[in-house]
This record gives structure tokens, C-alpha cells and sequence, in this order.
């Protein structure tokens, strides 16, 4: 069975056009570039434009930097791996309204019981050992 896991992963497995490292450095580097303009900026403008204009600079140069992340090598994986993600969320087969009541019932009976259960083996615990100190000899 874990062979056929393994063949079946070798085989839908599809290799990801991956970027030169110096390409890829490039954009990594860009990325950090808009990230320290964004925060820079925010800060050093701060008394010459408003608020709104300072968010809306923001939000475009964040933006932009998402935009060079999601292009380099591990951003690419991570898109891929956020597609199958969805995929396989949608397979998920969910409980019903009363499945989900009934299951909610459960686990809180369970945990009542288990509560009264720790508070009364707590409670003789406590009993023993105050019985034990308080014996002189």
C-alpha cells in the first residue's frame, strides 16, 4: 500500500519551471526593497501627507512586493500548494446541522463528566492529604 502512495506521488508529481538563483535573489531582494519602502515611507511622511494617502502608499507598495514574491521559486510552490489546498476543501465532506448538534452534545456530556470526575478524585486527594498533616507524633 505505501509503495502504490509512493508511485502514485511519483507519478502526478509535475516538476515547477523554477527561476535562476540569481533571478530568483533579484526578486527576493526586491521584495525586501518595497517591504523597507513601505515602512520607511509610512514613517517618513508621516507629517507631510495624511493618513489615507499614507495607507493607500502603502497598500500599493505591499502589493506590488506580494506580487514579486508570488513570482519567485517558493512563491510559485506555495501557490501551487494553496490550489491543491482548495482542491482538497472541497472534496471534504461536511456534517450535517443535526450531526454537528449531536457531536457538540457529546463532546460537553463528556466533558462534564470527566470535570466532575478530576473535582471528586481532586477533592479525596485534598481530604487525604489534609488528614495525613494534621496527624501529630
Amino acid at each position: 500500500m505505501a509503495t502504490e502512495i509512493v508511485d502514485k506521488k511519483k507519478k502526478t508529481e509535475e516538476p515547477v519551471e523554477g527561476k535562476s538563483k540569481g533571478l530568483n535573489t533579484l526578486l527576493w531582494i526586491l521584495v525586501v526593497a518595497f517591504f523597507s519602502v513601505a515602512a520607511i515611507g509610512n514613517a517618513y511622511f508621516q507629517k507631510d501627507y495624511s493618513t489615507p494617502v499614507r495607507v493607500i502608499g502603502v497598500a500599493i507598495t505591499l502589493v506590488v512586493a506580494f506580487v514579486f514574491a508570488a513570482i519567485t521559486n517558493q512563491g510559485t510552490k506555495a501557490r501551487n500548494f494553496f490550489k491543491e489546498s482548495r482542491n482538497e476543501a472541497r472534496k471534504v465532506v461536511w456534517p450535517t446541522r443535526s450531526e454537528a448538534r449531536q457531536t457538540t452534545l457529546i463532546v460537553m456530556g463528556v466533558t462534564v463528566v470527566a470535570s466532575l470526575f478530576f473535582w471528586a478524585t481532586d477533592s479525596i486527594i485534598v481530604s487525604i492529604i489534609n488528614f495525613l498533616t494534621d496527624l501529630r507524633f
